[in-house]
């Protein structure tokens, strides 16, 4: 029997190449060896979105981002793939999760401490008890593995801690999660200090069209030492080199050594970024739009996905209020 897979991500529209390159594309290898649970996480979203006018755009950012994902292969006939606050089951999970998780556990967590200084004047309960939300997320459906970089181990590890103490006082229910540590690599954006991010603007959408994209890729930032086309350059410090990498560029140790020797300049280099991302992403685009033509498409693969994963859901919760004295 195949273990079952869970990841989950916020919904922030239209996806950019930085998660492509660290997460859609494993979230499709991760189908042919595991039965794959892909969650897009509506509610995580509202602990920094407050008020109607922030909330106006969130179902447009659902549907986009499921058809980037479905645009890039993953397969609903193969993942259920779903909206969270469509399977009401995990409020009720994170609820009962809350009474037996101590408050200093999260206290503690970094990302808490981080998100106070973001958004000082909303400091709300939800920040705070994002990791039992997530932990929630997971077992809810008796997953077993997740897909994490190593800079979210440590999220996993309180959701495991969560797990045991919770099985300790009321019965072996859960299983605790493993990681399935994932080769994410470091995509930076076009201004080549920051991680790439649609709130920095530094993004190449999945879905821009060959010509946005190279007006993108014509802006971004690359070697701080190349200040003339005569000057030698440093791929290993080039922002745009790094992209060529990701992208596999059958024609990156030709350009690298170009670039070291003056024989291509970083106008020329973007240019030839540009067109190797344009060509990548070309059977992507071509199937998204595709999908995007059948308006009601997305609607029905996200409620077939949740219908899939509710019948899971609906045993756990049933389980889960036995085992505390509720039924």
């Amino acid at each position: 029997m195949r273990k079952r897979v869970f990841s989950g991500a916020r919904p922030t529209g239209r996806q950019h190449i930085g998660n492509y390159l660290g997460a859609i594309q494993n979230y499709v290898s991760l189908q042919d060896e595991y039965d794959c649970i892909y969650c897009i996480v509506d509610i995580h979203a509202l602990t920094t979105l407050q008020g109607r006018n922030d909330v106006s755009t969130l179902q447009d950012n659902i549907r986009e981002m499921a058809l980037d994902w479905l645009a890039a292969g993953i397969d609903p006939e193969r993942s259920a793939i779903f909206v969270q606050s469509h399977v009401p089951q995990v409020m009720e999970l994170h609820t009962l999760l809350s009474m037996t998780t101590p408050l200093n556990w999260l206290m503690r967590v970094p990302t808490f401490k981080e998100k106070i200084k973001m958004q000082p004047q909303n400091v709300n309960y939800g920040l705070l008890g994002y990791p039992v939300l997530m932990t929630a997320d997971i077992i809810l459906y008796k997953a077993e593995v997740v897909p994490v970089g190593e800079d979210q181990l440590a999220h996993l590890e309180l959701a495991r801690e969560i797990v045991r103490r919770f099985n300790f006082l009321y019965g072996n229910i859960f299983p605790e999660p493993q990681a399935k540590l994932t080769l994410v690599p470091l995509i930076l954006g076009l201004d080549g200090a920051q991680k790439m991010s649609k709130q920095l603007n530094n993004e190449i959408e999945l879905a821009a069209t060959p010509e946005e994209t190279t007006r993108r890729i014509m802006t971004a930032y690359t070697d701080p030492a190349r200040k003339y086309r005569s000057d030698p350059g440093h791929p290993e410090k080039c922002n745009v080199l790094s992209l060529h990498r990701a992208f596999h560029s059958a024609k990156l140790e030709e350009i690298e050594s170009e670039c070291r020797s003056a024989a291509i300049g970083c106008v020329e280099c973007k240019k030839l970024l540009a067109q190797e991302i344009n060509e990548a992403l070309a059977p992507l685009r071509d199937r998204r739009n595709e999908l995007a033509s059948r308006p009601r498409y997305v609607k029905e693969v996200l409620e077939d996905g949740a219908n899939r994963v509710r019948v899971i859901a609906r045993d756990t919760i049933r389980e889960t209020r036995e085992h505390m004295g509720l039924a």
